[in-house]
């Protein structure tokens, strides 16, 4: 089986690396054939300049704009915050809005900055006596690693711990070293990563073993953030414009909630509608949310089954209570958050101050996101309020003009078939 294109000359992208921004544009253009509105798509600047993208990644040929948002109604902890939100699904931004809306706000903790560094030790004669060793001589390796970052520990962080376990595989024993570091404000991997590899020479000398891995864990089992919100029966019937009264919507959610208990099939799809909001505030702030996302899922699956990320019950009013739990890589400092104009602006509107402060942030965007997903799911229908701005798209895509595209996206929502081939039926119809 064939792959890629037959026409492109592999030469002309022969130390592309090495070029200006400019001249690999061009080169994409010769080799794709590209019109002159897609050369226009490459060569157009956005909120992020060319200078900025070429020191951020290799290979920059222009930039990917997202829609930028910001969610509203949030009062977390006693505070006001309007929260920018970078995402591309229709109804993310209008559901958490809406849910943090008819929320009693949102009360939220988090724990220290403390992540896991890990060093991976394998060809070692005895196990238990390694692990021994290193335990011995922890206070001397810690003191070794503090010197690595000391504006880290002027600060109040740096590390803290020494943790020695001994796994076991197919080839043998090895030894999982974990350095546990406060991290302060940063998300962490720098400082982590430099201190294991700091460590590795010392603990091989101890251990007489070889380290192989020394890295970041991004399961910041130590580093979790809680929110918890009270939806209340009469704030949820208001909501559904008197479809339901406010006792229905709060058993529909929780029997909703007990599916995703139940079956790691549909906990999956649950804890996406969480990370629908917390990726979108972690892309708009620019931070990492690939290691947000793994360590969520993991965590997840942390007590050995996938399992929702959030719960829910009811008070002793009949209320419902909403409360999510899960571990937040993040940070104010390093980074694209101080490189991407677009971070910098979002985090200008948050007005944080502490990277504990956006993690506690963060995580009621993700409940707030969740309950809005169960609550159009085990009522009206997802499909429902979805489609009504999916329609908006699918409208422009068969070709509907700015007057046309709300009027044609309504009519497919009211019958119920929201299709590129219905929107240019309708088109058909309102043109003669």
């Amino acid at each position: 089986m064939d792959f890629g294109v037959d026409y492109m000359d592999k030469k002309s992208f022969a130390g592309f690396y090495k070029k200006e921004i400019k001249e690999r544009q061009e080169i994409l253009a010769k080799e794709f054939d590209l019109s002159k509105d897609e050369k226009a798509l490459l060569s157009k600047e956005s909120a992020l300049p060319f200078s900025v993208a070429n020191r951020m990644i290799e290979n920059v040929v222009g930039t990917f704009p997202l829609p930028y948002s910001v969610a509203t109604n949030f009062v977390i902890d006693g505070k006001d915050y309007i929260i920018p939100m970078a995402i591309e699904e229709p109804s993310v931004v209008a559901a958490a809005s809406n849910a943090a809306k008819i929320s009693n706000g949102f009360e939220t903790a988090a724990d220290e900055p403390i992540m896991i560094g890990q060093i991976q030790v394998i060809n070692i004669k005895d196990a238990e006596h390694a692990k021994n060793t290193i335990e011995h001589h922890k206070t001397e390796l810690l003191e070794l690693v503090e010197k690595v970052d000391p504006v880290l520990i002027k600060f109040g962080g740096g590390p803290k711990d020494l943790q020695v376990n001994i796994l076991e595989d197919e080839k043998g024993k090895m030894l999982e070293v974990q350095l546990l570091v406060d991290v302060r404000d940063a998300m962490g991997a720098n400082a982590i990563n430099t201190m294991t590899e700091k460590l590795a020479p010392k603990i091989e000398e101890l251990t007489k073993g070889k380290a192989i891995l020394k890295i970041i864990s991004n399961l910041a089992i130590y580093r979790r953030a809680q929110a918890k919100a009270v939806w209340t029966k009469d704030a949820l019937g208001g909501s559904t414009k008197g479809k339901f009264n406010g006792e229905e919507v709060v058993e529909a959610i929780l029997n909703a909630y007990r599916f995703a208990v139940a079956t790691q099939f549909r906990a999956t799809t649950h804890n996406k509608g969480i990370m629908n909001g917390i990726d979108a505030v972690m892309i708009a702030t620019g931070q990492d949310f690939r290691a947000i996302e793994a360590g969520a899922h993991s965590f997840a699956a942390y007590k050995g089954k996938y399992s929702p990320l959030t719960k829910y019950s009811k008070d002793k009013d009949g209320n419902l209570v909403g409360e999510i739990d899960m571990p937040l890589v993040l940070g104010i400092v390093g980074g694209a958050i101080k490189v991407h104009p677009l971070a910098q602006l979002s985090m200008k509107i948050l007005g944080v101050k502490t990277a504990e402060e956006l993690a506690r942030i963060i995580v009621s965007v993700g409940l707030a996101q969740n309950f809005a997903a169960l609550r159009v799911l085990s009522t009206e229908g997802l499909q429902k309020g979805h489609m009504r701005l999916h329609a908006k798209n699918i409208a422009v895509q068969a070709g509907a003009t700015k007057e046309e595209i709300d009027i044609v996206a309504a009519k497919m929502v009211e019958a119920k078939e929201v299709s590129q081939g219905k929107a240019e039926e309708i088109l058909g119809e309102i043109r003669k």
